[in-house]
């Protein structure tokens, strides 16, 4: 399957909305902190989470930005981060 990474940051008003979707990607992330994920999902999967997104979220309240990360671009971590380095995963 063709996996892309993607970068997913939220901004959630309504704390129980906030654990909702928090608690929702945090079974695709692969890394991340708070309120910004990186996530490796096949272009079905990404359509799923925008769906279930969009029923989890208030439209006119909420935010959440889904940037496509270009792999030809070269990580550049700082500190004590990492980068997303595995070339097969399962979600389990």
């Amino acid at each position: 399957m063709n996996r892309n990474l993607y970068l997913v940051a939220y901004d959630i008003c309504n704390p129980r909305r906030l654990r909702q979707v928090c608690r929702y990607l945090t079974g695709y992330k692969v890394s991340g902190q708070k309120s910004v994920f990186e996530i490796w999902v096949t272009p079905t999967e990404l359509h799923t989470i925008r769906t279930e997104l969009d029923k989890l979220m208030d439209t006119q309240a909420d935010r959440l930005h889904i940037l496509s990360l270009d792999p030809r671009m070269k990580p550049r971590c700082y500190g004590n981060a990492s980068t997303f380095t595995v070339q097969h995963f399962c979600i389990v």
